[in-house]
């Protein structure tokens, strides 16, 4: 009897046949049911180490279930076979078992250790399971864990993740010591829920302290930035990059392409998509995207086609991109031709993004009919809201009262609380002439409390942001902006700009139209800019709403009478202005 326990014993260690022969099977399913054979018939299922190393191997393969199984047929398993099973599951993508593995690790009344207690939390994170990580939480403090760097660590990623700032930050805050995995998750937590300007604040103070970012840092930093449209510190970050002697995988440079085409440079994207040796369909989509946005269709199309004939294969996002670049190029035949090819080519299902690209691409180029044919061809669910609202815009774009009309009314049938639809449907009447039912629309909006969304414009001057709205004359440098702009109006005129009062309300009297135009959120943005940089320097604007097509005019005579090019951001595109025309050709 201690004979054959000392032959099983044996078995068990790195230099036996046996082990020996798990590690040449590594994370190969058939390879390590070979092996869990030879286990068996040889006696050896009884060695912990040879089972914990088999089940670890198992999972690490992706078959969790023949995990599972392994793992219950364990009779007594010990803290050390469920801390590796804790660690190997949420390592390997099984959040769900993870808390499995969890609640059977307490049932046999086995202490968790602070490794144990980093996995979980992490699980929970994954599924954003909050109520349960909280749960955890309460458990890491009664264990004696609250102060332990790592499990503080994962706690931030918990509630950063979860959506609970409050709480992570309240816990970062408290932390002795910040390892960067820490830094990293209150900036991530921050970016991912719309807190740009948070998240590089917490940067900035990771920076102050001397923290040493890492690529996982600046992934999060250049997201924000792009979000922004902080091209500065994204250039910034993008030198930090270099000095460190960071490698640019392509995680880190598809951030970099994101954040220079959504700040507007577009040639500087290009440069990085150019330099990076590994390129997935991410990063290709991201360069395709960029082009698209900036008003650079055929440059979007030409490079699809080169993804097409020497990258990797397209996905449905790509297709979004290209599409959205064919409708704003004016390109309808590449747009149908593009879009047939999801189905036919690559077998891939055309989603509610691309039925808004195809409805906008056509609606734009003035084919209202086979656009309005296009949506009453779509299911129920395809024809989402989204489809509606470009056929809305179209309508407006051309005119067509009595299209209009039908769409609309469909919207606010299926939309009565977005007060977009009641806006689109008021300026619609207020063209045709039918200001009694502009009055009875806004009524309606009344009644229901709904009110249009604020549009502000931000810029970004010496690394520091300002925020303009409407009228605004809460900056306290107001006076010297409002007399700036007055004179640069003024100067327009000279130059040919008259006012386009479609795009305020039409019960205005003709003098307090233009004064409305004139202090829109873009054009105090654009001044103060003007009055704070230097001659030759690009002006950059990001504004919250589709910009209105006066200021759109206003913007191509402001770029001559300054010699500068101005660059605004919208809701749905870049505008590049210079010398007196846009990117877009007017086609937006």
């Amino acid at each position: 009897m201690e004979a054959k326990q000392l032959a099983v014993t044996g078995s068990s260690t790195p230099q036996s046949p046996v082990y020996r022969a798990l590690l040449r099977a590594g994370p190969s399913l058939r390879a390590l049911q070979q092996v869990h054979g030879h286990i068996v018939v040889s006696g050896s299922h009884r060695s912990r180490a040879l089972l914990t190393k088999l089940i670890t191997l198992a999972c690490e393969a992706g078959s969790i279930f023949y995990t599972r199984r392994l793992f219950l047929s364990v009779p007594n398993p010990d803290s050390f076979l469920f801390n590796s099973l804790i660690k190997a599951s949420s390592k390997f993508g099984f959040p769900q078992h993870t808390v499995f593995f969890y609640n059977r690790l307490l049932g046999f009344r086995i202490a968790p250790s602070s490794y144990t207690f980093t996995s979980v939390i992490k699980s929970c994170a994954d599924i954003s399971a909050l109520r349960l990580g909280r749960c955890v939480h309460s458990h890491v403090l009664v264990c004696g864990y609250g102060s332990d760097s790592f499990v503080q660590a994962a706690l931030v990623t918990l509630y950063s993740k979860s959506g609970d700032l409050d709480a992570a930050r309240k816990l970062f805050d408290k932390m002795p010591e910040r390892s960067v995995v820490a830094w990293n998750s209150m900036i991530s937590g921050y970016e991912q829920n719309g807190f740009s300007r948070e998240a590089i604040e917490v940067f900035n103070q990771m920076r102050e302290l001397g923290v040493e970012p890492d690529s996982t840092t600046f992934v999060s930093v250049l997201a924000a930035c792009s979000q922004l449209g902080a091209l500065d510190l994204g250039c910034s970050v993008h030198h930090d990059v270099i000095n460190n002697g960071l490698h640019v995988n392509v995680a880190l440079g598809t951030s970099l392409i994101i954040m220079y085409a959504r700040c507007g440079n577009v040639s500087k994207a290009r440069e990085v998509f150019d330099s990076m040796n590994k390129k997935n369909v991410i990063a290709w989509t991201a360069m395709i995207s960029g082009y698209a946005t900036n008003g650079y269709g055929i440059q979007a199309v030409e490079l699809f086609c080169q993804m097409r004939a020497h990258g990797p294969v397209p996905n449905t996002v790509t297709f979004v991109a290209v599409l959205a670049a064919c409708a704003h190029a004016g390109l309808v035949h590449k747009g149908r031709e593009t879009y047939a090819n999801m189905r036919q080519e690559y077998g891939l299902v055309p989603g509610v993004e691309h039925h808004v690209c195809m409805v906008d691409m056509l609606g734009r180029a003035g084919l209202l009919t086979e656009a309005y044919q296009l949506i009453k061809e779509l299911g129920p669910e395809e024809a989402a809201p989204a489809v509606w609202t470009a056929m809305l815009g179209a309508c407006k774009m051309h005119k067509d009262f009595d299209l209009g009309l039908i769409v609309a009314e469909h919207l606010l049938g299926v939309e009565p609380e977005n007060p977009g639809h009641y806006v689109m449907l008021s300026n619609i009447y207020a063209l045709a002439g039918r200001m009694d039912r502009v009055e009875m629309v806004r009524n309606m909006m009344m009644g229901r409390s709904l009110r249009k969304q604020v549009g502000y414009s931000t810029i970004d001057v010496n690394q520091k942001t300002y925020l303009f709205s409407m009228g605004d004359k809460s900056h306290p440098e107001t006076n010297e902006v409002y007399q700036y702009l007055d004179e640069l109006m003024s100067q327009c005129r000279e130059a040919g700009y008259a006012p386009v009062p479609e795009s305020v309300m039409h019960e205005l009297e003709e003098e307090e139209r233009e004064y409305a135009l004139r202090y829109h959120s873009e054009k105090l943005a654009i001044a103060f800019g003007l009055l704070k940089t230097k001659d030759g320097i690009a002006i950059r604007i990001v504004k919250n709403l589709r910009m209105c097509e006066d200021c759109h005019e206003a913007i191509k005579f402001m770029s001559v009478v300054t010699k500068r090019e101005i660059i605004v951001r919208d809701k749905l595109r870049f505008h590049h202005f210079k010398d007196g025309s846009c990117s877009c050709m007017d086609y937006w």
